[in-house]
Parts: structure tokens; sequence; C-alpha cells
């Protein structure tokens, strides 16, 4: 399935969900890339998982927010992959969000094999039920 293939399904998601939310935050390793990169060298070429780029698209078409929380040691082969896979743009200055964030509450799924349209789905399902619970009299 092509990026935009996935990106319209992924729109196509958000519009079951009647709360979304302001901003989602990823991993990279094993989340956007199926790969630690602290065991690559910035000189490779590398891919993402099939769904990442289409959803990624998708928040950023319905604007919303999209940044990064990672425990990578290797920050500058991070900024490296994400600059040759021309995404860096995407993502948030991380202290814009850090006041957003704490008011917020956080909903956050695993997912085993990288993100896709199922692990997207469960994700807005588990964040609009909280939601609509604490919105509920």
């Amino acid at each position: 399935m092509g990026d935009e293939k996935v990106k319209d399904e992924a729109l196509e998601i958000m519009g079951l969900f009647p709360v979304l939310p302001r901003l989602v935050v990823f991993d990279l390793d094993y989340t956007l890339w199926p790969f630690y990169c602290e065991r690559r060298s910035k000189r490779e070429m590398l891919s993402l998982y099939p769904h990442a780029k289409g959803i990624l698209h998708a928040l950023k078409d319905k604007g919303i927010d999209v940044a990064i929380a990672s425990r990578s040691p290797t920050v500058d082969i991070a900024k490296a992959f994400l600059d040759k896979l021309d995404m860096r743009s995407m993502f948030v200055a991380q202290d814009r969000n850090i006041e957003a964030v704490s008011k917020m509450g956080v909903t956050s799924i695993l997912v085993g094999n990288g993100v896709n349209l199922e692990a997207f789905r469960q994700g807005l399902m588990e964040f609009s039920q909280r939601i609509l619970i604490s919105n509920a009299p």
C-alpha cells in the first residue's frame, strides 16, 4: 500500500472519532523504522515501516502536531536519518509542547512491529474513549 493510500485510509479512520488529539508523539526505533539507529551509520540508506509516512502526513493534513520522544543515545544519527527521509520538518519543536502536553492526558500504545493503520486506529480509539469518559457528567 503506497503512502497516499495509507494517508487516505488514516484520514478515513480519523473521521470515525468525535475527538482527536492535538499532538501525537512517536518513538523512532521500531516504531517509525525497523531498527535501532545507534546500530547504524549516518551513511546508510534506510526505510520507514510501510504505513509510517502516510499516517504522519494524514496527521499533518488534519492539523495535528507530531513530535518525537526517543531514548536514542545517538541523536545525531536519528536527526541525519530524519533529514535523509525529508521528514525532520514534520515534527514540532519539543519545548513548544512541554506545557501543552503536561495539561493533557496521555494515551500510549505499544506497537510491536512498527506503526501501522491498526495501531493508529487503536490509539485513536483509546484516546477518544478516555476523553469521552473524562468529560461525562
